[in-house]
């Protein structure tokens, strides 16, 4: 942090700036107070001469929008975004935005202070980002937000800040023609190749931030730099260091072939099956970098207003140190003192609170050269943005021999420090942290005016800044300051003692970013122009170029041969065909249906709505259907839903009444009639039950007795009835439930004759459940006129067993683990089938010649139907045990599906081949626990929608 300067607003709508709190390339940060709840906030405010340009204010935009999108869990959410009342007049309309503020610290700041992540705590940060990319992918989005300084940990988690490009970007520059240069902190191999990025590049990304967290390096650093773009897009990995539990996982991150890499669910079911929040309860950072969240939040929360006109840093004098300084005081030697911060001014010298805004004017080195513009904050606009021959200089320069005063410089810019040996070099990139809770992250490169001179090589170095030793330095006990690190300056291999300490540094130059040939189409609109390169300490990439809108995404323009193809990597889903979620203003689904393979209609509790299976768009919502159960189809062209109160018909294209019958009105006769759910359908056909409350009038007494009291008897009923011609068919009396007193009954099998139905065991009243002595009942109702025609029980079979049957008169039922086979109208027991010790089978699927099982030990099969002889049986490999995962047969029934509460799998109906998985983590709060809503499967003809919660996916399917 450092002193808000002259030209600093003080205000940002409701919000009081305190100091500066970081810059970076497109925005600076301010820590600010809300004058409303005085709350610390930190404000993202774009730089006025990058918010003029239309596609940066786009952008700028988007990604707010992104973030708002995301708020919750491990995205702080957003507070306020708003126009600067202290902009000038003829300024450009200001950008600005406003999250919470929560302690944390950057991963590669924490990294420098404690070394290498352990297994536990990695496997937290990247189950928490995985979280959150699987979000962001589930909307259909790319994230592109990924790197050490938009990855942050706090102390019940980690954080992202950065929602988009700008947000990640190294540099930004505003060009000539309304033109916008980014310099992006990463490359991925698609991107090398000149395709377009998709939710696997995003994979890849995560991938090397993991191997970066865990080792302190990244796996692609070997080798010259020029050849840097060429091992990202053909070399394998170097991945020694990473911890064997993990490597495999990571590999298959880094795969060269997007279609080979995991989703975001499945990397962060495997790093974390109960979640990031759940695994990280009870405290995830090592003492030191818990003590230096702390720290920081500490000097943050102690910061107050600044005075009307208070004397900024850069008008304060700059230190001259009186004696030779040691070496981590600011210049160039071979190594810092171990475990030093970024340095102190020299005893005696004037440093500003808080300490971390150090003056910024500096006297000039002994050795002649151009002044470079020095700052202790991340650099303001005054840094090179394009890499032009001052990047591509050599970085192994010597050091001067001797310490010597800085330049002094005039407006607080800072230039390169040449003496700092680079992982990657892209232009200045001071070591100040990104903060945890800004709604869109910093990057800490910065851009560069035209005109602007660089400086040489070896020559003025910053003196606030720490140059770079031969290995990468240690912070000091300021660990709420700027960040200790050199953000680029990694290991070349596993850390030495204490993690981060050892070893010898990369030093990549980064070649220069070639200008974009005009296109005569693209001069005609604004364009976003990103100059791939590598940053922030993850992969070195070549100086490829992309041109873009700004609702695009970067495709680098290099002419590169296509990589060969590579093998789908098993049990990888299928990209889904679209992905809807149901708005979050909204309750949560209560019932899903497929209408006529056209409608996925949602039923909630304030409303119907409908969404197009073929593009995932909503077409319309209804409040009349608030409360409905699952969706039929009422013909060729209704949409039938049984409300509480009433039957409605509704239009498939706008989800209008067409017809409404209210149960007061279709059963007169029945008052207060309370309809249960739906027992099943066959065609036109519903089942259902329900009840009502009589008075039964106490008889008359014997002569001298008294009255007895009337009394209120629940009589319940077993209707059939017609959706199409909306009228009822039959109706017969059954004996009442469990209180409130409507039964809840099951269609077992429709058969030609008759329908069988079981009653749901939680529906029992205890003199039924006494009765049956443990076991459970089938009923069978005349089709035609609902008489009961039988009432039977098949062998051991309990009331909650599960069962199934077939229009030849099979039944099938879980009789203690086994699977048993009866002559429906006899009992008889035709076959068994052996199930899992201490399982039970769950309903199974009829479908042709074979019956599908499912098993609570998570064993998914097939048997015959005529012999029960077993045909395959295969695992969903979900840990553990819990309920019978649920069977859906696709429309061609060549597929399978089981749908648990941990994954979806998906098998081959005919031999049991395991074909994918699919695993989606939703969101978690940092402080509660993750989504564990079960996954639902529903068939619509090539189609299988995968239902989560609020998240629907769409996949194709055989």
């Amino acid at each position: 942090m450092e002193a808000l300067r002259q030209d600093d607003p003080r205000r940002f709508g409701r919000f009081t700036a305190l100091a500066r709190f970081h810059e970076g390339a497109s925005a600076v940060q301010y820590v600010a107070r809300d004058t409303v709840s005085g709350e610390v906030a930190l404000i993202t405010a774009a730089r006025p001469e990058l918010a003029a340009v239309p596609a940066y204010r786009r952008r700028f935009q988007a990604e707010a929008r992104t973030a708002e999108r995301l708020a919750g869990g491990w995205v702080a959410p957003p507070l306020d975004t708003g126009e600067e009342p202290e902009a000038p007049a003829d300024g450009p309309e200001p950008l600005w935005t406003a999250a919470g503020y929560v302690p944390a610290l950057p991963l590669a700041e924490a990294i420098g202070i404690a070394g290498p992540l352990d297994e536990r705590a990695l496997r937290i940060l990247g189950a928490g980002i995985a979280e959150i990319l699987s979000r962001v992918h589930a909307a259909g989005a790319v994230l592109q937000g990924l790197a050490p300084g938009t990855v942050l940990l706090a102390s019940d988690g980690p954080r992202l800040t950065a929602f988009g490009p700008l947000g990640a970007a190294a540099s930004a520059e505003a060009r000539p023609g309304g033109q916008l240069s980014v310099r992006l902190g990463y490359l991925t191999p698609e991107q090398i190749e000149g395709k377009e990025v998709s939710a696997a590049s995003d994979l890849f990304v995560l991938g090397l931030l993991l191997a970066y967290a865990v080792t302190g390096t990244t796996p692609f650093t070997e080798g010259p730099a020029e050849e840097a773009a060429r091992r990202i897009a053909e070399d394998e990995p170097e991945l020694d260091a990473v911890p064997e539990a993990l490597r495999e996982l990571i590999t298959d991150c880094l795969a060269k072939d997007p279609a080979a890499r995991p989703t975001a669910g499945t990397v962060a079911a495997e790093l974390a099956l109960e979640g990031a929040a759940g695994l990280a309860r009870g405290g995830w950072l090592p003492e030191r970098l818990a003590a230096a969240v702390a720290d920081q939040e500490a000097r943050v929360l102690a910061l107050e207003a600044p005075e009307a006109n208070p004397e900024t840093p850069e008008k304060a004098p700059a230190p001259v140190p009186a004696a030779a300084p040691e070496p981590e005081e600011g210049t160039a030697v071979p190594e810092p003192e171990e475990g030093t911060a970024a340095p102190e001014p020299a005893e005696g010298t004037a440093a500003p609170e808080p300490e971390d805004a150090r003056p910024v004017d500096a006297a000039p080195l002994d050795a002649p050269a151009p002044p470079v513009e020095t700052s202790v904050a991340p650099a303001p606009a005054g840094s090179p943005a394009t890499a032009g021959p001052e990047d591509a200089r050599p970085v192994d320069a010597p050091a001067p021999q001797e310490p010597a005063a800085p330049v002094a410089t005039g407006d607080g810019d800072i230039g390169e420090d040449r003496g700092t040996t680079r992982f990657l070099n892209t232009g200045p990139r001071p070591p100040q942290s990104d903060r945890p809770t800004t709604q869109l992250a910093l990057p800490h490169e910065l851009v560069a005016p035209p005109g602007a001179a660089p400086a040489p090589v070896a020559q003025p170095v910053p003196p606030a800044l720490p140059v770079a030793p031969v290995a990468p330095q240690q912070p000091g006990p300021t660990y709420g300051g700027p960040a200790p690190y050199p953000a680029a300056a990694l290991p070349a291999g596993p850390a030495g003692s204490g993690g981060a300490g050892g070893g010898p540094m990369v030093s990549l130059p980064l070649p220069p970013a070639p200008t974009p040939v005009p296109d005569p189409a693209a001069s005609r609109r604004t364009l976003l122009t990103i100059a791939a390169a590598a940053v922030g300490g993850l992969i070195v990439g070549g100086g490829s170029v992309a041109a873009l809108g700004s609702g695009d995404t970067a495709v680098a323009t290099d002419d590169k041969p296509a990589p060969k193809p590579r093998r789908t990597l098993p049990g990888q889903p299928p990209e889904p065909r679209w992905i809807y979620t149901h708005p979050a203003s909204e309750s949560s689904p209560l019932t899903t249906a497929v209408w006529r393979d056209k409608l996925l209609v949602v039923t909630s509790e304030s409303q119907a709505s409908a969404v197009d299976l073929r593009t995932g768009k909503r077409l319309w919502q209804r409040a009349d259907g608030a409360k409905g159960q699952a969706a039929l189809a009422a013909g060729a062209d209704l949409v039938f839903v049984a409300s509480p109160s009433e039957f409605l018909w509704l239009s498939p294209k706008n989800g209008k009444v067409v017809h409404r019958v209210r149960y007061t009105d279709a059963f007169g006769d029945l008052p207060g009639l309370a309809v249960g759910p739906l027992a099943g359908n066959s065609g036109p056909v519903i089942w259902f039950t329900g009840s009502h409350t009589v008075t039964v009038k106490a008889p008359k007494p014997k002569k001298g007795k008294k009255k007895g009291k009337d009394k209120e008897v629940v009589q319940a009923h077993f209707f059939a009835y017609d959706i199409v011609q909306r009228k009822e068919l039959w109706r017969t009396p059954v004996p009442a439930g469990r209180a409130p007193g409507t039964p809840a009954y099951r269609v077992v099998v429709d058969r030609s004759a008759d329908v069988l139905v079981r009653q749901d065991a939680a529906g029992l009243t205890a003199a039924e459940v006494k009765a049956a002595k443990g076991k459970g009942s089938i009923r069978s109702f005349d089709q035609k006129t609902g008489k009961l025609l039988w009432t039977k029980q098949y062998a051991a079979a309990s009331p909650e067993a599960a069962t199934g049957g077939d229009e030849d008169g099979t039944l099938y039922a879980a009789v203690g683990k086994d699977l048993q086979a009866f002559e429906a109208d006899t009992t008889k027991p035709l076959w068994r089938v052996e199930g899992s010790d201490g399982s039970v089978f769950g309903t199974p699927l009829v479908a042709g010649p074979l019956i599908h099982t499912t098993e609570r030990s998570q064993l998914v099969g097939a048997v015959e139907r005529e012999s029960g002889r077993l045909v395959w049986r295969r695992s969903t490999e979900v840990p553990g045990t819990g309920n019978a995962p649920s069977l859906t047969l696709s429309g061609s029934e060549k597929t399978l599906i089981a749908a648990d509460a941990v994954q979806v799998t998906a098998f081959s109906a005919a031999d049991g081949e395991r074909l994918w998985k699919f695993q989606d983590i939703g969101s978690a709060g940092p402080k509660g626990a993750t989504v564990s809503a079960s996954y639902r499967a529903l068939a619509a003809g090539e189609t299988v929608v995968v239902q989560r919660d609020r998240a629907f996916y769409a996949f194709p399917v055989a």
